[in-house]
């Protein structure tokens, strides 16, 4: 069943059946990509334009790679060669490619409300690659299909969520989407990144990293963002790795079947040990491959997807 909303803004946006559609499809689509040939004509004559105003491996990427293994047209514009760097406003540059008719824009852009901002101004479907430090729903999207896949049902999973929250859209967005899918949630982090009041979200908050983690079902590490701070929030990242690293030491502590998680780019021994990264409970890389298949079964649903899609 198709999704009703014309934009992916945020999975604040999103009911149950949304998410469970989205997962759904995702699902089925990542068999393309094990196939020789990783193509389907599903979208071709579409347009997708990726519009990106901040560095990007894994998003950039697994948006194109999705666009193209669903034939259509993809076109990726950094904001380095865009004319914004001549003047030109967001807005502008959002009529600008709607005049040449696309079908879906994807947009990542530093400042929060970016997306929101150009789905005004544009009939193209919108599809939020990060905004500032609002949300990241389609990464969100793909760390649910991560933990469904190795897990079965979403429903009474206890989450923890360790780091910067202060700074992360990804933790929004997964705050947003895991509580729709009737999941428990538990930041740890110093008291400085935590945000004043986020316990109305319907979250715990700790201190504690190896407390938190004794009955959890699943581990998500985030990085220090550095540059959406502007002052100091740390004494040192030698006393964070000490207090807020996950090591194997701290792991143990930990149920033996727990996952762990990390949204990337990872800073090695400051966030997660480098002998952590490589245990078998670690699914990082399974989140990236998993997010070629969220974003073409976005795609595929923003546009009218039907039952013919994987052929």
């Amino acid at each position: 069943m198709p999704i009703t909303l014309k934009n992916i803004l945020g999975t604040r946006d999103l009911a149950r059946e949304d998410i469970s559609t989205i997962l759904d499809t995702a699902n089925a689509f990542k068999e393309i990509s094990t196939r020789p040939i990783k193509k389907v004509p599903t979208l071709r004559g579409r347009t997708v334009i990726n519009l990106f105003f901040e560095p990007s491996t894994r998003t950039r990427t697994s948006f194109e790679i999705a666009g193209k293994r669903l034939s259509a047209d993809v076109i990726n514009i950094t904001g380095s060669s865009s004319s914004t760097v001549k003047g030109e406003n967001l807005i502008d540059t959002a009529r600008n490619l709607e005049a040449m008719n696309p079908d879906i824009i994807v947009i990542r852009h530093a400042c929060a409300g970016a997306a929101e901002l150009i789905s005004h101004f544009t009939k193209s479907s919108i599809i939020n690659a990060g905004d500032g430090a609002h949300e990241h729903p389609t990464q969100s999207l793909l760390d649910l299909l991560t933990i469904q896949e190795h897990k079965g049902s979403l429903e009474g999973l206890r989450v923890v969520i360790v780091g910067d929250i202060a700074h992360s859209r990804v933790v929004r967005s997964n705050i947003f989407a895991m509580k729709t899918m009737g999941m428990d949630v538990r930041l740890v982090g110093p008291p400085t990144m935590i945000p004043f009041e986020i316990e109305r979200l319907g979250v715990e908050v700790g201190h504690n990293l190896a407390e938190a983690i004794r009955d959890a079902d699943v581990i998500m590490m985030l990085r220090i963002q550095t540059e959406r701070q502007n002052r100091f929030l740390l004494p040192s990242l030698r006393e964070y790795s000490n207090l807020f690293c996950l090591t194997s030491e701290k792991l143990e502590r930990a149920p033996e079947d727990i996952l762990i998680i990390h949204p990337g780019p990872v800073n090695r021994g400051i966030e997660i040990a480098l002998d952590v990264m490589q245990d078998k409970r670690s699914l990082i890389l399974d989140q990236v491959t998993n997010g070629v298949a969220i974003r073409m079964a976005l795609m595929y649903l923003l546009l009218g997807g039907s039952d013919n899609g994987l052929n």
